[in-house]
């Protein structure tokens, strides 16, 4: 098959540049106007490099240090040690390396690193950690093109996106997820039963296991770092799922739940799978315990199917963990703002704190187009109270395969939900963007506040559509409230007449007690 791509240029976002500390952790450097910079946690890989054209056939190169016969890192944490990818970690997060193995060590953050994908950066996982953002990808078939899901892949990654999923469910399956692993400086998830799917001609009554084994060791081999496994749909529950509104909205859940139902036996993925851990395990594979009976819509939030399957995933996790394979647990879906901090509670006490991934979640099922927004809410409510993953979601929910644009802002909104979740849990270092950003407002330098954004570009677009000339970046307005009715302006006057007033009152002998410019 032709892809007409071979490669991408890319440039760096506006007011900073890419460097690398002394062990190779990449961050995005924020050049102040004021001569200092300030540096940013960086996932774009070599794509925000000055003048970068990324050869896509070639790929990124190889990241020194991968050890494959030590086991896997959940094994290596529990063995005392830290490991290169521990070490990685920690600086990149501004923690102890010791809190990095002891949380692995724990099972309450994971390290999704294949050993077949050295393209990637090492990240984390967990609940002591940064929350991270997840970005789905991938064709279907109506709309199928590899250049197109590369595209998104590096565009997501430039805006922040610290892992992929490959949800490709159209054509050239295989291939189009080789040129994103090989392109990819994140993590790569799948679902490995998409791929089993297509195998059987799309006919999930024909799947059979050793179709899905070999799918998923075909996966490994490449390099994938996550995949959703959706084991914990179990006979039993489909019953509990027909007075739902809206049923199984999974597709591997209904996949799994149509299976059963055609054969009247229990799930292969359930009875199989000690062989599956053994599989993830020679990889180090990270297990992404789906949640395919969540709820998809406000209705059936927090329901009896949706709780049981979570009850069989802990189940699952103790056994993964046995064979010492790392775990997290995928969530809902669609919760009121009511009901969500519950699901946090029992994730953690059923499933021994794995890390938990969730999918918004949406607040209101009211607001197709808008639901990136509506599920950014449900976000950072559920990031506050434990939640270590957010996979985000696109204005395109619900109505179509994301473009470029969709992606982008899928991402922004999830980082800002990730980042109000930081501060509010007092994230160490959190604050500090805030505090650079908002000094930089009130001293009105229009370009740092741009550079120290999430959205460089927006920030500027948006300031430039009124006042576009170069003057108007060291002014002391904005085209809303104008130069008579600035607040902060008349703030800054306020405190330098009133420093005038201290200074006077000093020179004819009297003490005054008066707040003086900072």
């Amino acid at each position: 098959m032709t892809v007409f791509v071979d490669s991408v240029t890319t440039g760096p976002i506006a007011g900073s540049s890419k460097v690398y500390t002394g062990q190779g952790v990449p961050l995005r450097r924020v050049h102040l106007t004021t001569g200092e910079h300030f540096d940013l946690y960086d996932t774009s890989g070599p794509y925000t490099d000055e003048h970068a054209t990324i050869d896509l056939e070639k790929g990124l190169p190889r990241r020194s240090g991968i050890v494959e016969d030590k086991g896997t890192q959940l094994q290596r944490a529990r063995a005392g040690e830290i490991s290169a990818e521990m070490a990685f970690i920690a600086e990149r997060e501004g923690v102890p390396a010791e809190l990095v193995r002891d949380e692995v060590a724990r099972g309450r953050a994971v390290i999704p690193a294949n050993h077949r994908h050295p393209e990637c950066e090492p990240m984390i996982i967990g609940k002591a950690f940064t929350v991270k953002v997840n970005a789905n990808i991938g064709n279907s078939a109506v709309t199928s093109s590899i250049a197109d899901e590369v595209d998104k892949m590096v565009w997501a990654t430039r805006w922040g996106a610290d892992t992929i999923m490959d949800l490709s469910t159209g054509r050239d399956i295989h291939l189009t997820r080789e040129w994103i692993l090989r392109n990819a400086p994140v993590p790569v998830g799948t679902v490995p039963i998409y791929q089993a799917l297509e195998k059987v001609d799309g006919d999930p009554t024909k799947l059979t296991w050793e179709t899905y084994r070999d799918t998923v060791i075909e996966q490994c081999e490449q390099g994938v770092d996550y995949m959703t496994v959706h084991a914990g749909v179990l006979l039993r529950y489909i019953p509990l799922t027909v007075d739902r509104v809206t049923g199984i909205v999974s597709r591997g859940g209904s996949i799994m739940a149509a299976w059963m139902l055609a054969h009247h036996r229990e799930s292969f993925l359930y009875e199989n799978f000690g062989e599956l851990c053994e599989i993830l395990a020679r990889y180090d594979v990270t297990f992404s315990l789906g949640d395919g009976l969540r709820p998809g819509s406000i209705a059936d939030a927090n329901d009896a199917a949706q709780f049981a399957e979570l009850e069989t995933l802990g189940e699952l996790t103790k056994i993964a963990k046995s064979h010492g394979v790392q775990v997290m647990i995928e969530g809902p879906g669609h919760v009121p703002m009511h009901k969500i901090v519950e699901n946090v509670r029992l994730e953690e006490e059923l499933c021994e704190e794995a890390p938990f991934y969730t999918l918004g979640p949406l607040a209101t099922d009211i607001a197709p187009a808008y639901d990136h927004i509506t599920s950014a809410i449900g976000a950072a409510i559920i990031a506050q109270a434990g939640t270590a993953m957010l996979c985000y979601v696109t204005p395109k929910e619900h109505l179509g395969l994301p473009n470029r644009k969709d992606v982008k802002d899928g991402v922004i909104a999830y980082k800002i939900a990730a980042h109000a979740a930081d501060l509010a849990k007092g994230h160490p270092r959190a604050q500090e963007r805030d505090d650079a950003l908002s000094l930089a407002r009130f001293e009105f330098r229009w370009h740092d506040q741009f550079a120290l954004s999430l959205d460089p570009d927006t920030a500027r677009e948006f300031h430039d559509e009124t006042l576009p000339a170069e003057p108007a970046k060291t002014a002391h307005f904005c085209s809303m409230c104008g130069p008579k009715f600035c607040s902060m302006r008349i703030t800054q006057d306020i405190r330098d007449a009133m420093a005038e007033k201290s200074e006077e009152f000093a020179q004819q002998g009297n003490r005054v007690y008066l707040p003086l410019t900072t």
